[in-house]
């Protein structure tokens, strides 16, 4: 049992998801920033959508979903507490509450930060969660509405989730935000190796989104505030761990 997910280049540098449950055929949308590719994807493998699932207001996360509701009748799902500035939703989620994807069972986590009312959700047995612009690839969101420490309360969320989680997130800023992740950590082994994968990737115009939970632990600056040798390099050993994201969302926003 579990989720079949297709990664969609959508606009410039964004992603959607399809996610098709195994056992029943079930599909869901994660996000739609335009209607065009996500439906040609749909057509191409045969699918019928059941299900949008949007994780915050940010048009280049919704724009698509009259058009791909017009077109496939889907359910819309959001934040109850986004609900006021979402498209017009069929249910609207507080966190903690289940979704489901065919049998493969969900739960709706709140990441505000980027946005307040930024949601994610978390499909524990299919191992992924889709994360918008709360937790990306070797990097996180700005945060444009919430606080520093808001949004390290909704980042730390994922350091309890099983390594081999997958993160589907929102956009391909990954090579950027390896740039900007070298600063902070330079010496991480793991790091370096996963840049050298990261171009290889991209001069193939491959994704580099899903990434995997792991890996992020392993990579992410905004995960690694807790990590002496960070502390030591910003001279914050004994400063709380929002105070070290603060830090370090702060240097690259102006990188």
């Amino acid at each position: 049992m579990g989720l079949d997910i297709i990664t969609i280049p959508c606009l410039s540098d964004n992603y959607a998801f399809l996610a098709r449950d195994t056992q029943t055929g079930d599909v869901a949308l994660f996000d739609a920033p335009e209607a065009a590719p996500i439906l040609g994807e749909l057509e191409a493998h045969g699918w019928k959508l059941n299900d949008i699932f949007l994780t915050h207001h940010h048009g280049d996360h919704i724009d698509g979903v009259a058009a791909i509701v017009a077109e496939t009748g889907a359910r819309v799902t959001g934040a109850k507490a986004d609900a006021h500035r979402l498209p017009p939703l069929d249910r609207a989620l507080r966190p903690g509450d289940s979704v489901a994807v065919g049998q493969s069972n969900g739960t709706v986590l709140d990441v505000s930060g980027h946005t307040v009312g930024h949601i994610a959700y978390h499909f524990a047995g299919a191992g992924a969660a889709f994360t918008g612009d709360s937790l990306m690839a070797l990097g996180c969101g700005r945060v444009f509405e919430g606080t520093p420490e808001q949004m390290w309360q909704s980042l730390s969320q994922f350091l309890d989730m099983d390594d081999d989680t997958v993160i589907c997130s929102g956009h391909e800023y990954t090579a950027a935000n390896g740039r900007f992740a070298e600063t902070i950590e330079p010496d991480n082994p793991d790091l370096r190796a996963r840049i050298a994968e990261i171009a290889g990737k991209r001069s193939q115009n491959q994704p580099t989104v899903p990434s995997i939970l792991g890996q992020e632990k392993a990579t992410n600056p905004f995960l690694r505030v807790s990590s002496p040798a960070i502390r030591q390099r910003l001279n914050m050993a004994d400063k709380a761990d929002f105070e070290v994201f603060a830090e370090v969302r702060r240097r690259k926003d102006n990188f």
